[in-house]
């Protein structure tokens, strides 16, 4: 062990499933390192890490619409972690985890690292237009105002998000567990869609992980939900379209899909995204039948309806997160699991 300040891993409100999924597989790693390296890979301050359960902590919504937390045991000198997406309601759970970074810290945490699955206003990180807020900026001030020692998030709008920190970030993606899903031979004729020039690279990390060619697309946006197509670059003809991104939020991806069959592509689309928003036009996009499959991840804590949804598949970042929190534990190397775009 790295380290022998005991572990403690704690969830806010958004996404408790996923922090359960992570406790799961941390407390398997927990019992390998054990059986690699013997009792002695335990310091003895760290011997109650032996087995990991999900800390005990209390949010609660009051009536006036401020939010209350709470931690309900000792942090003293310890290696938090905090899990909290901040996806709808955005406001909420963002306060929600400044307020548990502020109380970690007044409780004497020795680190405290936020693991936000899903990064608030990752789309707002550069003045587009004059007097604009640069949003993503103002989120990583705040997180650093109140304390934070390490953040960890997945597959950002923009990696020059990172840069907006002065306390390491570990940028991990949801590419290979995405990816996994579209190894099988019905995807032999298949090729990986980037929705604009912005995600190319990240596409191409796609197609290279799949062994499939890469299609660009080049489009306009008008506003905030409107965008035009322009024209399709890369042989999309009789094939499969896998379009990838990071997000999924309204119907746009409805204009993407009839330009990718306008060039020529296979009417059956399939959409990987990370981060499902899943606003309800983008469900009413996927009643169409030209749209075969939705697969994302779950940095989101989907409603049942959608995980029942015949057309929606969520897969699980759980074990690649559960992996990086016991990597920084102890003090280990992360470069193999952390995204490189």
């Amino acid at each position: 062990m790295g380290t022998h300040h005991p572990l403690r891993v704690f969830s806010g409100s958004a996404n408790r499933p996923l922090a359960e999924k992570v406790i799961d597989i941390l407390d398997s790693l927990v019992g390998d390192d054990l059986a690699t390296h013997g009792s002695d890979a335990l310091s003895s301050a760290n011997a109650d890490a032996r087995r990991v359960a999900l800390g005990k902590c209390t949010t609660t919504f009051l009536k006036d619409s401020e939010i209350h937390v709470i931690i309900d045991q000792v942090v003293r000198d310890q290696d938090v972690f905090i899990i909290q997406p901040c996806s709808a309601p955005v406001n909420d759970n963002l306060m929600e985890l400044m307020l548990y970074i502020d109380a970690f810290r007044r409780a004497s945490a020795h680190e405290i690292t936020a693991v936000i699955p899903y990064y608030p206003y990752g789309r707002q990180e550069r003045m587009a237009k004059g007097r604009e807020a640069i949003s993503a900026k103002v989120v990583a001030t705040m997180l650093q105002a109140v304390g934070v020692s390490r953040v960890v998030y997945f597959d950002v709008h923009s990696p020059a998000i990172q840069g907006f920190f002065d306390v390491p970030v570990d940028p991990l993606s949801a590419l290979p567990v995405l990816a996994e899903h579209f190894k099988r031979p019905e995807f032999r004729d298949a090729a990986i869609v980037s929705p604009d020039v912005g995600r190319a690279k990240f596409a191409g990390k796609y197609a290279e992980n799949l062994g499939l060619p890469l299609v660009v697309m080049h489009k306009r946006r008008e506003g905030f939900s409107e965008i035009e197509v322009s024209h399709v670059v890369g042989d999309i003809v009789g094939k499969i379209p896998i379009i990838i991104d990071d997000v999924i939020a309204g119907g746009s991806v409805l204009q993407e899909a009839d330009a990718l069959i306008e060039a020529g592509a296979r009417p059956e689309v399939y959409l990987a995204i990370t981060h499902g928003v899943l606003l309800p036009t983008a469900l009413a996009s996927l009643e169409d039948p030209l749209f075969k499959q939705l697969v994302i991840s779950d940095t989101i804590c989907q409603p049942e309806a959608i995980c029942n949804h015949p057309k929606v598949t969520v897969v699980s970042v759980a074990k690649l997160l559960a992996q990086v929190i016991w990597r920084i534990h102890a003090g280990e190397s992360i470069s193999n699991l952390i995204e490189k775009t």
